[in-house]
């Protein structure tokens, strides 16, 4: 052989994407932590109390110092390109422009506010980064399946056991509370399940599992669906069916699948005898129960707030605080929130960050539906379209209730957020292997002419 030679550049850009797939002690240590918290809000009255927003805030910034480190240890720090990070950046910039420029009507709750910002920009980052190897993404899949599972077992017996009580010891600051799993508002425990459903569901409908496993995961998904439906939400009903809806799109938008649509037609069948079962369609009677709701009153209020600070917004936070000065009508009852995320954005961010909010959600979407082509037999590609769907389920719902001003909430969906609208590892890796084979055949083609001699590629 030649003493010219050039080595494979396939085989060493795949076993060069192979180390990275490994995340390694440091990596693993993340990829565990980052679920163990989105966990413990969950079940910390989703971390709503100073003392468990306090522990979640510390549990995110402990995270990304461990990717400080991971990166000092590795001796480079490598960044994802990942559409999310400016306009993030930029949102947080304008919650500081309130801030120095004194235009939030409450500074303190503001600033307050503005760090769990910071903390749910920490889980979308983490999410972003350390998440993008196929093994990271199965490991993440699986401990939130089983999660979620559990967790609506312990919904489901704690409703058919119920003493007014969580977990049957912790008494709730609020009497009248519709108490369901780990919340006080059974509306915001739907939001969680409409999170956490879409990742054993479209791991079930793929060829990632096989046989008894893959009909343990529908099975989960079965379950954990049907809990929102027992919750009595009316806002996490719809917003289940419009992510069945955008999945059976996907789904069968390309091709028709006969095993994909009698799998679906399975687990919905399912759902609704488990539900009758446990409920006797009681919950579903609520479809139709239209009483007399505040909600549309208080968007209205909303506009009006809107309407005397458009620009900046009255701050971040503010709206309970603002709200009673603009409230049309008469209630013994503390309005804490507008029950609509959108109209409670434009109030706390005005135009701007409004705007911002667009451009995020078009970003999720623009990227995040090229990275779950592949979603049957890849499990970075499905676990992207199980965040896509529960980012869609909770945006839907998000517009009759407040599940983003919950931490745990909130932070769930932006580390899906990170999830939908980073590219996996092995895009990357592919697209680096094209690129170096292409140079290195320049190479081989300039030093024949150079030299009039041909290389030999080595095996």
């Amino acid at each position: 052989m030649s003493s010219n030679m050039l080595a494979d550049p396939t085989t060493s850009i795949e076993s060069q994407s192979r180390e990275r797939d490994q995340p390694g002690i440091l990596g693993w240590a993340i990829v565990l932590g980052f679920c163990a918290l989105l966990i413990f809000a969950i079940l910390a009255f989703g971390a709503v109390d100073e003392w468990s927003t306090f522990t979640f805030e510390a549990g995110a910034a402990l995270l990304f110092l461990l990717w400080a480190a991971k990166q000092l240890l590795s001796q480079q720090v490598r960044l994802s390109n990942n559409p999310l990070y400016l306009p993030t950046g930029l949102f947080f910039g304008l919650i500081l422009a309130q801030i120095l420029l004194r235009r939030s009507a409450y500074g303190y709750v503001t600033k307050y506010e503005a760090l769990q910002y910071v903390s749910y920009g920490m889980m979308l980052f983490i999410a972003a980064e350390c998440l993008t190897a196929e093994s990271s993404r199965k490991r993440f899949a699986q401990i939130m399946s089983i999660f979620g599972f559990a967790y609506a077992l312990f919904a489901v017996v704690q409703a058919l056991t119920p003493n007014g009580k969580i977990f049957w010891i912790h008494t709730s600051h609020f009497p009248s509370a519709t108490v369901f799993g780990s919340y006080v508002n059974h509306n915001h425990f739907a939001g969680v399940m409409e999170m956490l459903t879409p990742i054993p569901f479209v791991v079930s409908m793929g060829h990632l599992l096989q046989g008894g496993k893959r009909a343990l995961a529908g099975f989960c998904a079965g379950v954990m669906a049907t809990t929102i439906f027992l919750s009595g939400s009316r806002g996490g009903m719809i917003a289940f069916i419009c992510q069945s809806v955008v999945f059976m799109a996907l789904a069968f938008g390309k091709k028709r699948s006969p095993r994909l649509a009698m799998g679906s037609v399975a687990v919905c069948v399912f759902i609704l005898a488990l539900l009758f079962f446990l409920d006797q369609g009681q919950a579903l009677a609520h479809l139709g129960d239209l009483n007399p709701d505040i909600r549309l009153d208080i968007t209205k209020d909303s506009l009006k707030m809107f309407s005397h600070r458009p620009v900046l917004g009255w701050g971040l936070g503010t709206f309970p605080t603002i709200y009673p000065r603009y409230r049309s009508f008469y209630t013994n009852l503390f309005i804490n929130e507008a029950h609509n995320d959108y109209a409670q954005l434009l109030v706390e961010m005005g135009t701007l960050g409004f705007v911002l909010m667009l451009w995020f959600l078009v970003s999720l979407y623009r990227h995040g539906l090229p990275t779950s082509r592949s979603w049957e037999f890849r499990w970075d590609w499905g676990v992207s379209l199980a965040a896509l769907l529960g980012c869609t389920g909770i945006l839907v719902h998000s517009f009759v209730d407040f599940n983003l001003q919950i931490t745990a909430n909130a932070a769930l969906f932006y580390s899906l957020c990170g999830l939908a609208a980073s590219k996996p590892l092995e895009t990357v890796s592919r697209r680096k292997r094209s690129r170096s084979i292409q140079e290195e055949e320049s190479a081989a083609r300039r030093h024949l002419s150079d030299h009039g001699e041909p290389l030999e590629w080595s095996k």
